[in-house]
C-alpha cells in the first residue's frame, strides 16, 4: 500500500497538492499513504452520521454500485478551504458516484479537486467517461478491461 501511495505522489507532486480526501473505509489506506508520501493531511468522508456532529457539516449522496445503496457521506467544513487543491483517491472507481460525492463536498467548501486517483479502475463501466467529461483528471493505476473465460483482461494503466 505504501507503494502505491508513491505512485501517486510522484505522480502528483508538481501540482500543489493540499489535501487528499476519500470515503471510509477501503480508500483510507491508500489515500493515507498518497498523503503520507505527499506530506499533506488526509481526510475522510464518514458514512454514518454523528449524532453529535449537526454545524458545519457537509454532506451528498453517494450510490455504490456494488453494495446497491446510498448512503450520505460527510465531511466537516472545517477541514476544507477554498486554498485546497484536493487528490480524491480511492480503491475502486465502477460507476463513478463515489468520486462526484466528494467533488461536491469539495467544491461546496470552495476547495478546488486536481484529479481523481485510483487504484483499480472497473473501465467497462462508465465512471472514468463521468469525471472526464465533467474536467475531472482520472489516473487508475490498473484498469479492468473485461472478464473473459474467468480471466481479467487488463487496459494499459495510466501510469
Amino acid at each position: 500500500m505504501r507503494e502505491i501511495g508513491k505512485v501517486f505522489a510522484k505522480k502528483f507532486k508538481d501540482t500543489g497538492i493540499t489535501k487528499v480526501v476519500t470515503i471510509e473505509a477501503s480508500g483510507i489506506a491508500p489515500a493515507l499513504y498518497a498523503a503520507e508520501a505527499l506530506d499533506v493531511p488526509m481526510i475522510f468522508a464518514k458514512k454514518a452520521k454523528n449524532i453529535t456532529m449537526n454545524e458545519g457539516i457537509l454532506t451528498a449522496e453517494v450510490y455504490s454500485f456494488t453494495k446497491q445503496v446510498t448512503s450520505t457521506v460527510s465531511i466537516a467544513s472545517k477541514f476544507l478551504t477554498p486554498e485546497d487543491k484536493v487528490l480524491i483517491v480511492d480503491d475502486f472507481l465502477a460507476n463513478g458516484q463515489a468520486a462526484k460525492g466528494l467533488i461536491q463536498i469539495i467544491e461546496e467548501a470552495g476547495a478546488h479537486v486536481e484529479a481523481v486517483g485510483i487504484v483499480i479502475e472497473k473501465s467497462f463501466q462508465d465512471g472514468r467517461a463521468i469525471l472526464e467529461e465533467a474536467g475531472y483528471p482520472v489516473v487508475s493505476l490498473a484498469r479492468l478491461e473485461r472478464f473473459e473465460n474467468g480471466q481479467v483482461v487488463f487496459k494499459e494503466a495510466d501510469i
